[in-house]
This record gives structure tokens, C-alpha cells and sequence, in this order.
């Protein structure tokens, strides 16, 4: 008795850590991805102790303009290789889309990714934006993102393996560990790569716990798999190139290539920052002299890394410019320059923010430094190199608001790049910083109408991940400082030196003012937290919901009794809004529920509680009467598609409008099938039948249960709501969940599962049948339900949203019934209703799609998973 006891205890010890470690779990990883820079930046200090800046400045120098040259090939063969990555998904995807956009998006994509790190989240974000533009649903780019991140992963496993196993005994010496080890790994890798591809071949489906996976066919992953290693090889070729000749062979490079990416990629660090070099240091520091090996590694962050983000910055002016506006491929580019343009100037401010607190703490060379020294006086200097750094970190603070298209981010942007552009002569004659500066400027003039959110910058607080990234940068200033300066023996009377020949107090006090504006806005952002989840909803608020939604017109306003949604109530209690939270999205499910007249109320609170806590207010399924209200309160809305809604008191079987409901009705009486509802008392009795025809509906249709805008197949859900059911010899196979309020305006259904062995039009059967029952019964109207994308114009004058909606309506059956289910409610003659989602300032429409699928779906499992 004691030992189960203690067993209990433990595990529910364990529950409440595992649950407390998820709600942390953002400070966890962002602390995680700190500590890891930190180590990283120390362990490259103390394996470059004997090299000093001076040399690896002449190992710059001394590069050979042939080699730089190769390495700008290989990284224009690394990046169109990259590209093959989307048009592999989307051809997995079984979607067609114009090859220039595609190449377009996927570049800008993966020259974002390299750049801030956490590739599926920021080139994924400029995919939902180019992609939903093109005509891809949020399933679908969903899904491309997921194939390239996977793609990528055990692509990398593959190649890195392989290599491993040839050059086991050149790499054994190198890292220090037995060549059978090594060879035993990668076999041992390259056998569940290869388990991994046999289970998927022919596009087979398996199951790992509920979540059931499609793997690509064996065609689709081979051609992966020599994409990936192509691309691999290829960028590893760029490093390569950039070192001393016949220093080591290819293949170990390639390896210790492969697993510097690799780890850069799991530790989170934006850009691999420092954990790449480390690595790289660490392995071939014996081999290759660490002065020129660190410049190679500069050279390749500014090749492979610098050079394909500001092409990119390039390619979206040129694409503004009217001149070529009539070029195709130009047209092609501007198709999606409007969607990709914040996130690319976004990446590149952090870009240029970081360059220019990193040349702060760095020497200005000696003949800029003398000339500086005859034209301007010392205070100038002085003041110009300090304010570069503050100007340096107010664009990496700027850039969070540039991905958000913040009128005020566009502003403050703007301001610090002239300035720093202005500073860049004053303290160095930087020309190369002041060209990309200027790059930067000229782009955000020609983009500015993308940027007119009228928000402004001081009320955006940085989320944690955001404050990491800028303890991330200042951490490497830091290194960088003690890299350089590492023969200064330090003292106090340095911070008090102000002449032109003392560098090393000038990037101190340039660190020291960054750091300080850092903490500051650190502890700001901390003390109001950019995004907090609000409280779970309650068995209380779950009743109180109930009893209001009893006393009012809204059927659908039932699915609050799943328990899955949040409950906000209006100061009065008399209202409610049902909501969930995904990501940053806070989205309302359909109109507030109860008294009217506080409709506008709860609405502005919602949007107002949403941005408080840094999300993104949305309401999904919202009727026309909602409208006036969203504009109140800033939500633009779109078109989603169309509610059916049966008349009840003119719902007649007689005659010939509904004469092909009335055969449907005859014929399943004449094949024995018979309808009944039962109510909520009657239902535990025939609860093993329902779940007998749920679990085989779900079975056959190879899906999982849904979740907030549907109901699920749960016993207290199910039992608290009357169910119609539809019997053949006795037998339940179908069945119908019903939402009624006390009102009996209006009545719709939920749960729709029928078996297999069901008689052909038995849902015509349970429909016809279930209508007349509540005719009889004195309701007025009955919800069918909605038709997605149905309504949509697709005038030239039309919005590009509703274009795009109707072409997937009228073309999109592939990959869902939308004709096929409008058809369906047309048989009852029902009056069609428009449905929108409204989204805060409009911008955020993809990603709240994103989001909503997310949501209703459980997670990238659920729609992965299908």
C-alpha cells in the first residue's frame, strides 16, 4: 500500500515538474541559447590566445581575389540548389507555382533564416506571406515548411554520415575519437536513415503514437537527398576555398563542415553565432594557422551569409523601380515584394545594427585614423564612434517592429541609419559599411507605404527570445573587444582617455553606452512581459457561459462546452467572448454571446487585453453585423466564405422544391432506416454504439480529432447535448450532435460521424429528418453551417484575398470539397450569410491563418499528421 503511495506521489511529482518546465520553457530556452553563446565566445577566446587582431587583418589582406571569387560561385550554387528545396515541396504537395516567385520567396527565405536564425520560423514567415499570396492555403505552406526543415535535418545527418564513414580515420585524428566510434555512429545513422526511407516508400503513411505521417515517396526523397548534398557540398566548398591550400583534404572538411552547421542550427544562437567558429577553431586549429583560418571565417559570414541578404534588399528596390515594371520577371518579383519586404529590411536592420556595434568596439585603421586626426577635432570622433553603437543597437530594436510594418519602426529606422550613415565618415571613412547603410536607407524610402501600422515603437516591448538575441550581440561585442585588445593591460584611468590614438577606451565606452541602453530596455521588456498567456478556463466559467448562451439566439455558441476555449465575460457578466490562444494569435470564435448592447464593449476589451499582452487580436467566423465594431476597433476584415441558414417555418417537403429530399426521405424508410434524437439522458445508454461509429469514421477517413471551431468525440461533451441518430436493423450508424438554445431561434449541429457499411444517402436521410423534427418542435431557423471561400468575387476591382479565395473555390478540389460541400447545403435552399475573420491593422492575415489551422487542427502534429 505504501509503495503504491509513494509510487503516486512520484509521479505526480514528476507531472508537476514536466508541467512547470513547459510553462517555462521559453526563459528555459532562451537562458539555454545565452549560456551556450557564452560558453561558445569564451572557448574561441582561449583557442585563439597566441593570435592577435593585426594578423588576422593581413590574413584578410592576403586572400586571394580568385578564391574570393570562387566562394561567390559556390554561394550562388549553394543558394539555387536551396531553391530546389521549395519546388521539391511543392511538388510533394502536389502544387504548381510560378518557378520566379518560387525562387524569389525561397531565396529571401533562406538569406533571412542564415541570417537571424530559427529558419522555420523567420524564412517560414516570409513563405506564409510570398506563398498565401501565390494561392497556397496555410495547410500548405505549413507543410512546405515542415518538408524543408526535415528535408534539411536528415539531409544533413545523410551527408555529414557518409562522409564520416570514408574519412573516419583523417577525421579520428582531428577530433579525437576512435575511428571504429566514428564508423559505428555513422553507420548506425545511415541504417535508420535507410529504415526510415523503406517504411516511407511509395508515399507511405505510419503512426507514432495518434500522429499519423505521410513520408515522400522514394523518388521524391532521393531527389532531396541529392539536392541537400549538393547544397551542402557546396557551401562547405565555400569555407574551403577561402583556407590555405592543401591544409586538409575536402572530405574531413566536409565532415567538420557538416557538424559545425549542424550544431550552429540545435543551439539556436542567431546565425550559429560563435558555436560555428568554435567548432571549426576546435577542429582545425592544429591544421590550419588560427590567424588566416580566422579571417576565412569572416570572409564566409560575409559572403554566405551578408552578401545574399543584401542582393536580396537590391532586389526589392530594383522590383519598386516603375522602369521595370513592365519586365516580367520583374512583374513576377514585385508579385511578391510586397509581402517579403518587411521581414528582408527587417533581417537586414538587425544586420547592419549588429555591423555597427561590432565596428564600434573594433580599431579604426591608422590611415583614416591620421586624416580624422588633420580635418575634425577629437570630440567629434569621440562622439560620432559612441552614438554608432547606440544607433547600431536602436536598428536592432527596430527591426521586431519593421517585420510588424510599425509606421513608428519605419521611422526610427530611418532616423538612426542617417545618422549612422552621416557617423560612418566621421569616426572611420567607413565606405563599406556606408554603402550598405545606404542600400538599407534607399530600401526603406521606396517601401515605405509598407509600412503605415499606425502603432507606435515604445509600446512594442521585446519579447525574451528578442532580448536574448540582443544580449547575444552585445556578449559578441564584448568578445570581439577582448579579442582585439587582448595585449591592453586594463585600468580605470582607460575609460577616462580621450585622444586619437586610444582605440581601445573608445570601444569601451562604445560598449559600456550599448550595454547600458541594452539592460535598460531589457528590464523595461521584462517587467512588462511582451506575451503572456491568460488564465485556463474553469469548470465555473465553462457553467456560467452555458446559462448565458441558454437564454440567446446563437446555437453555435455551444462549443463553448468543450472546455478547449478560454471565456472572457463583459464587466457585467451577461456577455461572454470564447476564445483560444496560438502562438501570438488571441482568437475569438464567432460574434460575443449574450446582451447585445455590450457587443462593442467586450470587443474593444478583447482587443486591447490581446495587444496588452503583446498578441494579435482575431476573430474568426464573425458575421456582417460585426463589421462596424472590428473597423472601431482597427480590425480589417476578410472574406472567409458563407453561413447556410435554413428557414425552418417555410421548410416544406411538399411540392417540387424539396422533392429530391423528400425521395431521399422515402427511400431510406423504404431500406429500414429510422431517425430519433435522443436526449442528453438517454445518451451514456448508447454511448459504446456512438463511439463504435466515431472510431470507425475517423478510421476511414485516416484523421484525428479537431478541436475549437469543431467538437470532438468526448463522452462529457457528448452527453450534455442531444444527438440524433440515424439506425439501420436496429444498429446505430450515424449520428449527429445538436446545438439548441432555450430560445429555439435557431438550431445547428456539430459531431457528423457515420460508418462505413452506412446505406448510401443516409446523411440526406438524418439531415431531412432531423429538420422537420425541429420544425415540428417550433424552431425557426437551422444552421448548416459553412460553405469556406464560398461567395468570393473575383472582379478585377475585387480585394486580392477574395480573388485568390475564388480561385481555390473554383479550382482548389483536389485538395478540398469546396464545391462539393456548398452543393450539399444548396439542396436544402438555404439563405447564404457572409463570414470574416478580422485581424488587428490587417497585416497579420496569413500568419492568423496560420494560427487558426494551427489551432483547430492541435499543433503542427495535427497538421502534419493530418
Amino acid at each position: 500500500m505504501h509503495d503504491t503511495e509513494l509510487h503516486a506521489d512520484s509521479a505526480a511529482h514528476k507531472t508537476s515538474l514536466f508541467s512547470r518546465l513547459a510553462r517555462f520553457r521559453v526563459y528555459l530556452a532562451s537562458i539555454a541559447m545565452l549560456a551556450v553563446f557564452g560558453v561558445m565566445a569564451m572557448a574561441v577566446y582561449k583557442l585563439t590566445n597566441e593570435v592577435r587582431y593585426d594578423d588576422v587583418v593581413i590574413a584578410l589582406a592576403d586572400t586571394n581575389l580568385s578564391a574570393i571569387g570562387l566562394a561567390i560561385l559556390f554561394t550562388a550554387l549553394s543558394f539555387a540548389s536551396l531553391v530546389y528545396y521549395d519546388l521539391n515541396a511543392l511538388d510533394y504537395i502536389g502544387r504548381k507555382l510560378p518557378k520566379v516567385p518560387v525562387a524569389i520567396t525561397a531565396f529571401s527565405a533562406y538569406a533571412i533564416g542564415n541570417t537571424a536564425g530559427f529558419g522555420a520560423l523567420s524564412g517560414g514567415a516570409i513563405r506564409f506571406r510570398a506563398y498565401s499570396r501565390l494561392g497556397l492555403s496555410p495547410e500548405d505552406v505549413a507543410r512546405v515548411i515542415a518538408f524543408v526543415t526535415f528535408a534539411f535535418g536528415l539531409g544533413l545527418l545523410a551527408v555529414s554520415s557518409l562522409a564520416a564513414l570514408i574519412a573516419a580515420p583523417r577525421l579520428s585524428s582531428i577530433v579525437g575519437i576512435d575511428t571504429v566510434w566514428l564508423r559505428t555512429g555513422a553507420v548506425a545513422v545511415l541504417l535508420l536513415l535507410a529504415g526510415l526511407l523503406f517504411v516511407g516508400r511509395e508515399g507511405r503513411s505510419f503512426q507514432v503514437l495518434r500522429i499519423r505521417i505521410r513520408l515522400p515517396d522514394t523518388l521524391t526523397s532521393s531527389r532531396q537527398f541529392l539536392i541537400t548534398a549538393f547544397d551542402i557540398a557546396v557551401s562547405a566548398s565555400v569555407l574551403y576555398v577561402l583556407l590555405p591550400e592543401d591544409s586538409i583534404g575536402w572530405l574531413s572538411f566536409f565532415t567538420i563542415f557538416s557538424a559545425a552547421i549542424g550544431l550552429g542550427v540545435l543551439s539556436h544562437v542567431p546565425a550559429g553565432l560563435g558555436v560555428f567558429e568554435a567548432v571549426i577553431i576546435g577542429a582545425l586549429g592544429d591544421t590550419v594557422g588560427l590567424d588566416r583560418l580566422l579571417g576565412s571565417l569572416v570572409l564566409f559570414r560575409l559572403i554566405y551569409y551578408v552578401l545574399p541578404l543584401t542582393i536580396a534588399i537590391i532586389m526589392i528596390v530594383l522590383s519598386e523601380a516603375r522602369a521595370l515594371a513592365r519586365h516580367p520577371i520583374a512583374g513576377d518579383i514585385g508579385t511578391v515584394a510586397a509581402r517579403i519586404s518587411p521581414p528582408l529590411l527587417s533581417a537586414f536592420a538587425l544586420l547592419l545594427g549588429t555591423m555597427l556595434i561590432f565596428s564600434s568596439v573594433t580599431p579604426t585603421p591608422d590611415t583614416e585614423l591620421d586624416f580624422l586626426s588633420n580635418v575634425l577635432p577629437l570630440p567629434v570622433v569621440e562622439g560620432a564612434h559612441f552614438l554608432s553603437s547606440l544607433l547600431g543597437l536602436a536598428l536592432v530594436i527596430a527591426s521586431r517592429g519593421l517585420a510588424q510594418r510599425l509606421d513608428g519602426a519605419w521611422w526610427a529606422a530611418l532616423a538612426a541609419a542617417g545618422l549612422a550613415f552621416v557617423f560612418s565618415f566621421l569616426r572611420a571613412i567607413a565606405l563599406g559599411e556606408a554603402a550598405f547603410l545606404g542600400v538599407f536607407i534607399l530600401a526603406l524610402l521606396v517601401n515605405a507605404r509598407r509600412f503605415r501600422r499606425p502603432a507606435s515603437l515604445f509600446s512594442q516591448v521585446l519579447s525574451l527570445p528578442w532580448v536574448m538575441a540582443m544580449l547575444v550581440i552585445l556578449a559578441g561585442a564584448a568578445a570581439i573587444l577582448l579579442f582585439v585588445y587582448r595585449d591592453v593591460e586594463y585600468s580605470r584611468q582607460l575609460w577616462w582617455q580621450f585622444e586619437f590614438v586610444g582605440e581601445a577606451p573608445r570601444g569601451l565606452r562604445a560598449l559600456l553606452g550599448a550595454t547600458i541602453f541594452a539592460v535598460a530596455i531589457a528590464i523595461f521588456s521584462l517587467l512588462r512581459p511582451a506575451f503572456h498567456h491568460p488564465p485556463e478556463v474553469t469548470r465555473e466559467d465553462i457553467d456560467k457561459a452555458v446559462a448565458i448562451l441558454n437564454g440567446q439566439d446563437n446555437a453555435d455558441a455551444n462549443l463553448v462546452r468543450m472546455g478547449d476555449k478560454r471565456v472572457m465575460f463583459s464587466d457585467s457578466g451577461r456577455t461572454f467572448i470564447m476564445y483560444g490562444v496560438q502562438g501570438r494569435s488571441w482568437i475569438a470564435l464567432g460574434d460575443p454571446v449574450g446582451d447585445a448592447s455590450e457587443t462593442g464593449e467586450l470587443i474593444w476589451r478583447f482587443v486591447e487585453q490581446a495587444r496588452g499582452a503583446g498578441g494579435r487580436a482575431v476573430l474568426y467566423q464573425v458575421s456582417p453585423a460585426l463589421l462596424s465594431f472590428c473597423a472601431d476597433a482597427g480590425l480589417r476584415a476578410f472574406k472567409l466564405g458563407e453561413m447556410a441558414l435554413v428557414d425552418l417555418k417555410t421548410f416544406e417537403l411538399k411540392g417540387s422544391r424539396l422533392a429530391a429530399l423528400r425521395q431521399a426521405l422515402n427511400k431510406g424508410a423504404r431500406e429500414g432506416m429510422s431517425f430519433a434524437i435522443l436526449e442528453p439522458a438517454d445518451i451514456p445508454a448508447a454511448m459504446p454504439d456512438l463511439k463504435a461509429v466515431s472510431d470507425g469514421w475517423l478510421a476511414q477517413h485516416q484523421t484525428r480529432e479537431k478541436g475549437f471551431s469543431l467538437g470532438a468525440f468526448d463522452e462529457a461533451y457528448i452527453s450534455s447535448l442531444p444527438v440524433a441518430v440515424l439506425r439501420k436493423d436496429d444498429r446505430i450508424v450515424a449520428f449527429a450532435t445538436i446545438f439548441i438554445t432555450d430560445s429555439k431561434m435557431e438550431a445547428s449541429v456539430d459531431l457528423m460521424r457515420f460508418s462505413a457499411d452506412a446505406p448510401r444517402g443516409a446523411m440526406d436521410f438524418l439531415f431531412v429528418s432531423l429538420l422537420d423534427s425541429l420544425k415540428n418542435a417550433g424552431y425557426q431557423s437551422f444552421n448548416l453551417g459553412m460553405a469556406p471561400l464560398s461567395g468570393m468575387s473575383k472582379r478585377e476591382i475585387a480585394p486580392v484575398w477574395d480573388r485568390i479565395g475564388s480561385t481555390l473555390f473554383e479550382h482548389g478540389e483536389r485538395f478540398y470539397n469546396f464545391r462539393g460541400l456548398r452543393a450539399f447545403k444548396s439542396k436544402f435552399h438555404p439563405q447564404w450569410q457572409p463570414r470574416y475573420l478580422a485581424v488587428a491593422g490587417g497585416t497579420g492575415v496569413v500568419l492568423a491563418l496560420m494560427d487558426v489551422t494551427l489551432l483547430i487542427s492541435g499543433g503542427v502534429r495535427g497538421v502534419v499528421g493530418k
